[in-house]
């Protein structure tokens, strides 16, 4: 369902938000593909710079939804699931837990609301996806090691200074911030933000996930590609495959 997730361009600037307030935009399958679709459509058009946010003013998101999970979360991930060079900015506030952590971590810059609350508690509930590992490549190891490890809450104050956020403001007033942001983004040159950017991605260490997760999603489009549905239906009918490189 694409109301689940929003898409709007104004100039060159594009803003998908998680609409699910009423289940505090809980991770499902709809979430994640719709966020999919979303960063799919940001890399091909013309927006030079995206904000990420989510709708009300209680979370952000509390992660993957537990009564429907989305089948593969990295699917949804910036960078992980749709790789892009224009920059990506995270507009959080309230709650921001587990998988929604993710997203905000693979993020450019972070603009958080004062109610913002960061939380990783996949320690204490017995399972991971291991993309968190990132963390450790974005933050000082120790800071990275308590927050994977100990799954408490790590308040928007603290997040600005250990270099998780960019800035911290009055709830209410982080998608205005966000926007400065993005305004000096799109007025700047986009070949020199585009190759920094990309040049970063590259200076990045990534973990044993984000590099499956990178693998899984190549091999996955070959897999689903309209030449994979030509040669498996070429191999039934004894013939020579018609390739279209699509």
């Amino acid at each position: 369902m694409d109301d689940v997730v929003l898409y709007q361009e104004t100039a060159r600037i594009a803003e998908i938000r998680i609409n699910r307030a009423d289940k505090m935009n809980a991770l499902n399958e709809d979430v994640i593909q719709g966020l999919r679709r979303a960063l799919t459509r940001f890399d091909a058009g013309d927006a030079r710079v995206a904000i990420l946010s989510a709708e009300g003013d209680r979370a952000f998101s509390v992660g993957a939804d537990i009564k429907d999970p989305p089948k593969e979360m990295w699917q949804g991930v910036p960078g992980v699931g749709v790789v892009t060079n224009k920059p990506i900015i995270a507009c959080v506030q309230g709650h921001c837990i587990g998988g929604a952590y993710i997203l905000v971590q693979m993020c450019d810059l972070v603009v958080a609301a004062d109610n913002t609350v960061f939380k990783y508690p996949e320690a204490q509930v017995g399972f991971t996806g291991g993309l968190i590992a990132g963390c450790v490549a974005r933050v000082p190891h120790k800071i990275a090691m308590e927050f994977m490890l100990l799954g408490q809450d790590l308040p928007a104050s603290r997040a600005y200074e250990v270099g998780m956020v960019n800035r911290v403001v009055p709830l209410g007033s982080q998608r205005d911030a966000a926007l400065e942001y993005a305004r000096i983004l799109e007025a700047s040159a986009p070949l020199v933000v585009q190759t920094i950017k990309g040049f970063v991605a590259e200076t990045l260490n990534k973990g044993p996930a984000e590099k499956s997760a990178l693998a899984r999603d190549a091999l996955l489009r070959v897999s689903t590609s309209e030449d994979g549905a030509e040669g498996r239906l070429a191999f039934r009918e004894k013939r020579k495959p018609d390739f279209k490189g699509q």
